[in-house]
């Protein structure tokens, strides 16, 4: 008498299996739409007369790279100011690697430190070696990246590539620096960038912790900029208009804060690597005069390099908006201080 009602009960058992495994293929979810493929594009144009410039783009932000003039000569937000300085006086001019004086253009390079060292392999103090900062570059560009690629420099046999990369979606920018030894006898050296930007609302460091420095800074000039500040673990300055300044530190991060945006700069320091400058991997130098502008500077380890070797650094650009009115509070913020 039981034995239709087990089969009636475990026939009721699998056609509700049956209706359950049918909803749980109606209630799949659809494949969202792909979304569409971020990209940079990478265009040719005139720029400040120089008539060949480069220009990186994507959704958010440009790379302007001038060739002739083997420089970075932008990074920005589209439709904004740009934070780094141009010297507008030499547009459209040929840099002059014969010249007693400094062709300063702005934008952002690579020197070969320590700068002490170029009397004794150039036979001048000053302008900077030649092929480092005043000879034009060969450009080329493979999948939205950019390489610049210098002449060899007369005094260290060097050729500096410089891999140009924009982040495809973010306000980011990748330069990786190599240093190629392809001439003369074994050079002791270290890359060092340096990147102009205009006159800030504020420029600011992270003291390390610890620090090989028991002031939180290096001191690099003879008298400390006025509005030097070592507070809670953040060091902040403003430019001195009337006299050049420059300090050293052995942090990894820069920042400076305009008045609408702000541009950070990582570079990571070489664990037990000997630095020049006292053992400094970053410094900000400060212009008084009529240029206004200050320096952001990253060091690399130093390096002998001998014949067919080279080293490489890389540095990382990020462009970040003003949220807060207070720029050391910004700073705080965006270095977690």
């Amino acid at each position: 008498m039981c034995q239709p009602l087990r089969w009636l009960a475990l026939g009721s058992v699998a056609f509700a299996g049956l209706v359950s495994a049918a909803d749980h293929r109606a209630a799949k979810p659809k494949r969202p739409a792909a979304p569409e493929p971020a990209q940079v594009t990478v265009t040719r144009a005139p720029y400040h007369g120089w008539p060949d410039a480069i220009v990186l783009r994507n959704a958010q932000a440009e790379v302007v790279i001038v060739p002739a003039i083997g420089r970075v000569m932008q990074f920005r937000f589209l439709g904004q100011a740009g934070p780094l300085w141009e010297n507008r006086d030499l547009d459209g001019r040929p840099p002059n690697p014969r010249a007693t004086e400094w062709g300063n253009f702005g934008g952002d390079k690579t020197w070969p430190a320590p700068q002490a060292e170029w009397p004794r392999l150039t036979g001048r103090a000053w302008p900077p070696p030649p092929a480092f900062d005043s000879m034009p570059v060969q450009a080329t560009v493979k999948f939205g990246v950019v390489t610049l690629v210098s002449p060899v420099d007369p005094f260290y046999g060097i050729r500096t590539h410089r891999r140009i990369e924009l982040h495809p979606k973010k306000p980011v920018l990748t330069i990786t620096t190599t240093y190629e030894k392809v001439a003369g006898l074994a050079s002791r050296v270290s890359i060092w960038t340096i990147t102009q930007l205009k006159d800030p609302v504020g420029a600011y460091l992270p003291v390390p912790e610890p620090s090989r420095f028991r002031a939180g800074y290096d001191p690099q000039s003879a008298e400390p900029p006025p509005s030097l500040k070592v507070d809670n673990g953040l060091i902040s300055l403003t430019r001195d208009p009337r006299r050049s300044h420059k300090i050293g530190s052995d942090a990894t991060t820069l920042l400076w804060v305009g008045d609408r945006s702000m541009l950070r700069i990582d570079t990571k320091r070489a664990r037990g690597g000997e630095y020049p400058d006292r053992g400094c991997s970053a410094e900000i130098y400060t212009n008084g005069g009529g240029a206004a502008y200050v320096e952001l500077e990253m060091v690399g380890p130093l390096h002998t390099l001998r014949f067919g070797e080279s080293c490489r650094q890389t540095s990382t650009y990020t462009l970040l908006h003003r949220s807060v009115q207070d720029p050391e509070a910004e700073a705080r913020k965006v270095l977690d201080r």
